[in-house]
């Protein structure tokens, strides 16, 4: 897979050096050049372009054509959002991720826009803070389809409807999938006749009007 990554930053460096780990190609965009002469000691020099990314005979320099993922990571959320209008409507590139600094501008990262998938970095930083420290019982991990969708976490609790469950005996919400159980460190894909225990942590794909139909099923019983 080739990546054209726009943002020569600490996210676009991180990102080059996992892509490459990975197997995969990439190439890192950045206008200034105090930040990509030092890229280029240590990536190969052929990865890097000076210029700026939203600029369209750069990304072409940059081999934006043959790209099957551009990420525009910059620090500037209207320069993420200039390369991503470019490369999916001028370029077609077929999935465009963009990174979002300030969560006031979260509304105009769309496909309207051109983003597939935007990466609110202070939305991301509350979710995690609020799973470390237990803020509730159910965590919104990834919405999806554009909202119609979301995949959570959420834990059975003992007492609960589910405790002591099998899945196929539970009457989940018509549009609730399980996607996966984490219990005590292992990774458990459920099946019809999995049985819930308590503390199980459930990662399931439900529509956001339904969460409060699944969390019944897991809550305690006097909640």
């Amino acid at each position: 897979m080739f990546v054209l990554i726009v943002g020569g930053g600490k996210t676009g460096a991180h990102l080059a050096g996992l892509l490459l780990a990975g197997g995969n190609t990439a190439v890192i965009v950045d206008p200034r050049p105090e930040i990509t002469e030092p890229l280029r000691q240590r990536f190969p020099r052929d990865m890097i372009v000076t210029g700026d990314g939203a600029d369209p005979k750069v990304l072409i320099q940059a081999g934006i054509k043959k790209a099957d993922v551009v990420a525009a990571v910059t620090s500037d959320d209207e320069d993420n959002l200039v390369v991503s209008t470019i490369s999916r409507f001028e370029f077609m590139v077929p999935r465009v991720i963009a990174r979002v600094n300030d969560p006031d501008n979260a509304w105009l990262f769309t496909r309207d826009m051109g983003v597939d998938v935007a990466l609110n970095q202070a939305d991301l930083m509350a979710k995690l803070i609020a799973e470390e420290m237990s803020i509730g019982d159910m965590v919104t991990l990834l919405k999806l389809r554009r909202g119609q969708y979301s995949l959570i976490e959420v834990k059975v609790a003992p007492g609960s409807i589910a405790d002591g469950k099998a899945v196929r005996d539970l009457d989940l919400p018509c549009d609730c999938v399980l996607a996966a159980i984490l219990r005590k460190g292992d990774l458990i894909l459920p099946r019809a006749d999995t049985v819930l225990q308590p503390v199980d942590e459930v990662l399931a794909i439900v529509r956001p009007d339904q969460q409060a139909d699944l969390e019944r099923l897991v809550a305690r019983p006097d909640e």
